[in-house]
């Protein structure tokens, strides 16, 4: 069986320089999660999320949003067919295993909307009937940063949908350069050939399912969380869905280096990113210069270390 860690190898092929932001996109497919990738143009957002879905032998979309983009352009309609005289389902592109949503705040709170119960339940409702989508379903939405002229803040449901929020940021010299000449040897997104089928993808992800949590991991997590609803530029802290979903990215890190049992290094190298979109701050923070991941890094200096080493497995 392939590991995760081979789709980390060719996936770093065309993304340079960012092995962390790599590694997490490939955590968030053995997590079943979504991946919210945030920056400003030109920092390799869509080629990231286009590398993981051509590692894929699965099918893939993309929607690129836009303004005019309408909800039933992303779930798709009911149509009359005219032999039979009855309407008929037509899917829309959110039907794959990987759909790419490509500035996903260009588009209206409505449109944007239309992602809410895919990605909460893996299914679509359309004219009252429900349609499953198959597994494994990963949603890697990039997004500019909202100050940027023509977007729509995520609401804060939204946001509470993806696993993880990530940024890029610009490359070091050498790694750009690094970049340019791959282009030049063409390789390319375009040239990445799949390493990974549905069979073992899923397979990557029971195996996950299984990975050891202890009990004083998952205390941990919950005493982070409880230091974010603490904090006093915290007006919304961390959820109970958040807990959740930091012990379910901290097994699958712990699969992505191959143990059987996740530990404290786990939680600490995830909480940044797993919990920070998530927290609503209070209007003085802004005042203050306080930002969300100022506070999961408070959370983390605050919150005692559990010793894991004696309840492995």
């Amino acid at each position: 069986m392939t590991y995760p860690s081979t789709l980390v190898e060719v996936i770093s092929e065309v993304v340079v320089g960012k092995p962390e932001a790599v590694e997490l996109t490939v955590i968030c497919l053995l997590a079943e999660g979504h991946l919210l990738i945030e920056d400003v143009p030109g920092t390799g957002k869509t080629t990231l999320a286009r590398a993981l879905a051509a590692s894929l032998n699965a099918r893939w979309k993309r929607i690129q949003f836009t303004p005019d983009l309408l909800p039933a352009d992303i779930t798709g309609t009911t149509i009359l067919d005219q032999r039979a005289q009855k309407f008929v389902f037509h899917p829309g592109p959110i039907f794959a295993n990987v759909v790419i949503a490509d500035e996903i705040n260009r588009a209206s709170p409505k449109t944007q909307s239309a992602l809410l119960e895919v990605m909460g339940e893996r299914t679509v409702t359309v004219d009252g009937a429900t349609h499953p989508v198959e597994p494994p379903f990963l949603v890697i939405a990039t997004q500019n940063p909202i100050d940027m002229e023509g977007t729509y803040a995520l609401p804060e449901a939204q946001l509470d949908r993806f696993l993880m929020r990530i940024s890029l940021g610009h490359l070091d010299p050498e790694d750009e350069l690094a970049v340019i000449k791959g282009h030049s040897a063409g390789r390319t997104v375009d040239h990445l050939r799949p390493v990974v089928d549905i069979r073992t993808i899923q397979q990557m992800i029971a195996m996950t399912a299984q990975v050891n949590v202890a009990p004083v991991l998952g205390r941990y997590a919950v005493a982070l969380a409880g230091a974010t609803r603490a904090n006093r530029h915290v007006r919304h802290g961390a959820s109970t869905r958040a807990t959740l979903a930091l012990v379910q990215a901290a097994r699958a890190r712990a699969a992505l280096y191959g143990r059987n049992y996740a530990t404290a290094d786990d939680v600490q190298a995830l909480a940044l990113p797993v919990l920070s979109h998530r927290l609503v701050l209070a209007p003085q923070a802004e005042l203050e210069g306080v930002r969300q991941g100022d506070v999961v890094r408070e959370a983390l200096r605050v919150t005692p270390v559990p010793d894991t080493a004696g309840s492995r497995p």
